[in-house]
């Protein structure tokens, strides 16, 4: 998916940019203004994504307001984005909460350092669940939805595979 944004933070518009995404593998490529950039990007929760880039580490989150425009937050700042083509936007994306009973598991392979929610609480959708350390890197695995917490897997302590299951919200 290519789009043509612009970004704006703080209040002050920076220059448009392209910004292309493509999903291999599980694994997201991105480049921007046609250079490809070197960077890991995995979603750990949906429109949650911890990104490793030249040894520095960011978690951005992407969250659709109810006019229909993006916001990104990263390291306590926020953005708003602003998608210049809405035709090439439009029904590509959907950045919000997501129906259903979700299966959360393991972005990566890691340990287990603490698990934030009980069996039973209601959790609204961006609440952090737990959280896994990998890499030396700790990341939070956050709700993909409102609802109830209805199965933790895991406890702090316990290494997980990629995949694992961890939890369950309903």
């Amino acid at each position: 998916m290519k789009f043509e944004v612009q970004f704006r933070g703080a209040g002050v518009a920076r220059p448009a940019r392209t910004v292309e995404l493509l999903l291999e593998n599980a694994q997201w490529n991105v480049t921007l203004d046609g250079k490809q950039l070197s960077a890991d990007v995995v979603e750990i929760t949906p429109n949650t994504f911890s990104i490793l880039q030249n040894g520095r580490a960011f978690e951005i989150r992407i969250v659709r307001r109810p006019d229909g425009s993006l916001q990104a937050e990263t390291n306590g700042e926020e953005f708003s984005i602003e998608v210049l083509d809405r035709r090439a936007w439009r029904g590509r994306h959907s950045a919000g909460e997501v129906d259903g009973r979700q299966q959360i598991t393991a972005p990566m392979p890691g340990k287990i350092v603490r698990v934030l929610v009980q069996e039973g609480e209601q959790v609204e959708v961006g609440q952090g669940l737990l959280v896994v350390e990998a890499m030396k890197m700790q990341n939070e695995i956050r709700s993909p939805k409102n609802g109830k917490v209805e199965r933790v897997h895991v406890k702090e302590g316990q290494t997980v595979n990629s995949g694992e299951i961890l939890a369950w919200v309903n």
